[in-house]
């Protein structure tokens, strides 16, 4: 089955993030510059994101135990290590690929159904603010780069040419 172009948009902005925050020290990936999150929240927080729509709800189970109370929205603000948040970041979207390889068109209207009721969003709906998600944390990421005075950073959207529909 081919991949669902919604899937392939999130599996792109995924590539971004990395690509965002290739070269980061982990130092640097702690520091927090006030009022915003440090960069390695931000990569355990879209982990959680996808832990939460792909692994949790899409498939029942639970990789990273944890993880919400750490990086979720609206918890105390963290400054996990950076490897450790690419560790899940790396496990999670490995498990949500696994999901969101079986996604046809006509599921994306459908509901995902979590802890007895049904998820208000659809999928293809969860998959638009996931991928939105990601963009919105990547901007954050570059200010934060910025910040701490890193140069040279990406200053555009990468490569789409290998991007395949």
């Amino acid at each position: 089955m081919p991949i669902h172009p919604l899937v392939t948009g999130l599996r792109f902005a995924r590539s971004e993030l990395v690509r965002c925050l290739e070269g980061v020290s982990a130092e640097d990936a702690q520091h927090r510059p006030l009022p915003m999150n440090c960069l390695s929240w931000m990569v355990g927080h879209m982990a959680n994101h996808e832990h939460r729509c792909w692994v949790m709800a899409a498939q029942g189970r639970a990789l990273v135990p944890g993880l919400d109370e750490l990086v979720g929205y609206g918890k105390p603000a963290s400054t996990p290590p950076l490897e450790e948040m690419w560790a899940a970041w790396r496990t999670i979207t490995q498990a949500a690929d696994e999901y969101l390889d079986t996604l046809a068109a006509e599921m994306l209207e459908q509901h995902l159904e979590w802890q007895g009721e049904m998820v208000p969003e659809s999928i293809g709906t969860m998959l638009l603010r996931n991928t939105y998600h990601y963009w919105f944390h990547i901007g954050e990421a570059h200010a934060a780069r910025q910040m701490l005075g890193h140069t040279n950073l990406p200053d555009f959207v990468g490569d789409l040419s290998a991007v395949r529909f």
